[in-house]
This record gives C-alpha cells, sequence and structure tokens, in this order.
C-alpha cells in the first residue's frame, strides 16, 4: 500500500496567485484537490482499458486512482484540465463542474490556472 505524505504534496492553503477574495471560495480540501491536480496528466482522467491495466498489473505499476467524493472527484476533474497550457475546456466538465461548484468558483479557478499558464486559451 502506498503512502501520500499530504503535507509535502500541495501546499496546504489556497493555490499560489489565489487572492484574498478568490480564497474564501473553496474549502481548505478543495484547495488541496486544486494543488493535488496541477501534478496530475491528463491521462489521469481516462479511464484505463482491459490491456492497459493487465500491463500495469505485470509490471507492477499502480492503478491510477479517483477520489472517493464524487463532488472532490469532479473538481479534480475539472482542475486537471484547467491546470493545462492551451487547454480548452470540454463543455461537459465546465457543465459538470458549474453542477457541483458555483459560477465564482468556476470564475476564480479560470482565473488562478491563467496566472500560471498565460497562454491557455478560455474557455
Amino acid at each position: 500500500m502506498a503512502y501520500v505524505n499530504f503535507s509535502e504534496a500541495a501546499p496546504a492553503g489556497p493555490a499560489a496567485g489565489a487572492t484574498r477574495s478568490q480564497q474564501g471560495l473553496f474549502s481548505p480540501l478543495e484547495w488541496l484537490v486544486i494543488g493535488l491536480a496541477r501534478k496530475d496528466r491528463p491521462s489521469s482522467l481516462v479511464e484505463p482499458g482491459r490491456l492497459t491495466r493487465a500491463m500495469r498489473s505485470l509490471f507492477g505499476l499502480g492503478a491510477v486512482s479517483r477520489l472517493a467524493d464524487e463532488r472532490l472527484e469532479r473538481l479534480r476533474r475539472f482542475a486537471v484540465l484547467a491546470w493545462q497550457p492551451n487547454a480548452t475546456l470540454p463543455r461537459d466538465e465546465v457543465r459538470g463542474f458549474l453542477k457541483e461548484f458555483s459560477r465564482a468558483q468556476y470564475d476564480a479557478l479560470i482565473a488562478i490556472t491563467r496566472q500560471s499558464n498565460p497562454r491557455r486559451s478560455a474557455a
């Protein structure tokens, strides 16, 4: 079983570049998920096929974990996509995110990722 030291994995507070008004939009746990998503690759969002699962098992590579809480998993998925440079966010992901989170949270997350990735295109 793997151990992840969450205190070292991502900043405990708001993501770098978050303004004081943006800080209250997400809970500390949600900020942690956003910080961790910055290091995830878009491939972590795809369900592996049968062959991929077999190869991971054969070579001892662990399965990509999803968050148990669906709301946090939706935040992680959206944040992974938002952190990617030059990424256009799929409409399905935006709609899904806005079902669980407010427009102000959406705007804050987009603003934070743009500050880190100035070449990122808007949704």
